[in-house]
């Protein structure tokens, strides 16, 4: 397209950005299937669930494991009970295991060898050139008082994180009864409250066996809307992610500088992709976009896949309330303390739980991002050229180049480019951003992928 023609052409693509809803980088496309599996999630199921995880007493790493109703060894069989409730739906589909192990260092928080066990709910993709592409799903089920070696004392654990677990469970039931490209992992993950132990063992090991972990979200401390300054706000999530890996290599990080691109990692890109999921399908609620790992020098068991190389964000409630989060369990000046199910918000948990669904949902049915995409700096020019390797999904309809200026959080607009696997355009890369994803035939997108420079 010459001169003229290509002017036009951007000023066609300006307007339908202008008239473009308020995610003008996310075109509107709205899956009726999507859309149904948000009323499919059940607030009475999460409520039951949260409040069963409570009632084995503790669910500390070092409690009882032989205890039929108490501790974490009978919370984890519980667990797994469940996973395999589904399981039995699924015709094969979805398979059940424990990753554990019993090699723990010890620590401050770790006082004797122990079993960690994670619990894990496998539903295998069915497109043969997706089936290998895994996203995970997480919460943990350990629990801990205000001493965290403490293995007797009663902790409750209901917002932090039986919250977490229910999500996972009523995402698993939910997403079980379809079928999807690509697999997702359905994990209960054990002894984060000791220093990420199952979280980590889990992602090493996907890390040895090669496995392509395409995305990763925790759910951690997502039940609760009121804040302990009595500020209520139920119509939102914090979705965390990290902008400079930890794993960043020298050259990495001379290329980042060289960019300014710190705002740009794949799990910022997964963190987006999550707020566009969320602003489609859950209605009256909303994601808010963190840019940090987490919370002020605090972590979850995202860190653990983002250490083994892999994107991973962290859902949590806008607002903590202390009180009941690591309390032992009693009352002060008429104040009660303790982590109960009383102080979930079982409405705002059905929301954080729509949110994971219609996320996996939509990453699990895309394509994959493409890969290898980069801006060509062959000259100085005022164009911008951009190129990427081939996806090679049979149902494959083509890609669309994002952009957004250099000071916005989030892509602001698109273009078509069809099968093509590289585009010039008339934008100056010294001003914007650019990325590609790629889009099915059913209208599914894919994460975006950062374009970076390359020299010829």
């Amino acid at each position: 397209m010459q001169g003229r023609d290509r002017s036009l052409r951007w000023i066609v693509l300006s307007v339908a950005v202008a008239c473009a809803p308020a995610l003008a980088g996310t075109p509107e496309h709205i899956d009726p299937v999507i859309k149904k599996m948000m009323t499919d999630v059940s607030r009475e199921r999460l409520e039951s669930d949260v409040r069963t995880l409570v009632g084995f007493g503790t669910r500390q790493t070092e409690s009882a494991t032989d205890h039929p109703t108490r501790g974490i060894g009978a919370a984890r069989r519980w667990i797994q009970a469940e996973f395999e409730k589904i399981a039995a739906t699924t015709g094969g589909r979805m398979t059940v295991s424990l990753d554990s192990y019993t090699d723990a260092p010890p620590s401050r928080r770790i006082t004797k060898p122990v079993e960690i066990v994670n619990v894990v709910a496998t539903l295998k993709g069915a497109q043969p050139e997706s089936a290998d592409r895994i996203y995970v799903v997480s919460g943990h089920y350990d629990s801990i008082c205000s001493d965290p070696t403490d293995s007797e004392c009663d902790a409750p654990g209901a917002n932090d994180d039986a919250s977490g677990v229910a999500a996972v469970l009523e995402a698993a039931r939910v997403l079980s009864t379809h079928e999807f490209d690509a697999t997702i992992v359905f994990a209960a993950v054990a002894a984060e409250e000791q220093g990420l132990y199952g979280s980590k063992h889990l992602a090493e090991g996907y890390k040895s066996r090669g496995a392509n972990i395409a995305g990763m979200l925790t759910n951690d401390i997502v039940g609760n809307s009121l804040s302990q300054l009595g500020v209520r706000d139920d119509k939102h999530v914090r979705v965390f992610s990290e902008g400079v890996p930890e794993i960043e290599t020298p050259d990495q990080a001379r290329m980042r500088l060289a960019t300014g691109s710190e705002n740009d990692a794949p799990a910022r890109q997964l963190a987006r992709f999550v707020d566009e999921c969320c602003a489609k399908y859950v209605d009256g609620f909303d994601v808010e976009l963190m840019f940090r790992r987490d919370r002020l020098m605090r972590g979850g068991d995202h860190t653990s896949f983002s250490r083994a190389g892999f994107p991973a964000v962290r859902l949590t409630e806008i607002n903590e309330d202390y009180r009941h989060q690591h309390q032992n369990v009693r009352e002060e000046d008429g104040v009660r303390y303790g982590d109960f199910p009383e102080f979930v918000d079982f409405d705002y948990l059905s929301n954080v739980t729509r949110t994971n669904v219609a996320a996996l949902a939509s990453l699990a049915k895309a394509p994959a991002r493409p890969t290898n995409v980069q801006i060509v700096l062959d000259k100085l020019a005022p164009t911008t050229t951009i190129a990427w390797e081939k996806n090679t999904e049979s149902d494959l309809a083509g890609y669309e180049l994002v952009w957004r200026a250099t000071s916005a959080p989030t892509w602001q607009g698109f273009e078509p480019v069809g099968q093509t696997h590289h585009v010039t355009v008339d934008r100056s890369k010294d001003n914007y951003f650019f990325g590609v994803r790629a889009i099915d035939r059913d209208g599914f997108r894919s994460v975006v992928t950062f374009a970076q420079p390359h020299r010829k």
